[in-house]
């Protein structure tokens, strides 16, 4: 799985936003606000990673048991590809 280029995250203050550039502009109105994990995640998607690679990043960066780290990586695959950012 990819995030589709014409998607940029960016840190504004404390926060993430997730913008459409190009011609993704057209199609997607308004931005995806993300936490920190969610931020983790986002960029650990443009370079390329499947589900358990997903799971591994949060794995690495915060005490949460695997289970809750599945969870929380199919419910943030589920908004992104909903929302056409995956390619």
């Amino acid at each position: 799985m990819k995030i589709r280029e014409d998607f940029i995250l960016r840190k504004i203050s404390d926060s993430y936003v997730v913008v459409p550039v190009g011609k993704a502009v057209v199609d997607f109105r308004g931005m995806v606000n993300l936490n920190e994990s969610g931020a983790l995640l986002f960029k650990t998607l443009q370079n390329g990673a499947d589900e358990q690679q997903l799971v591994k990043a949060l794995l690495d960066e915060y005490d949460v048991s695997e289970d809750i780290a599945k969870k929380d990586v199919e419910r943030f695959v589920s908004k992104v590809k909903d929302a056409g950012i995956l390619e």
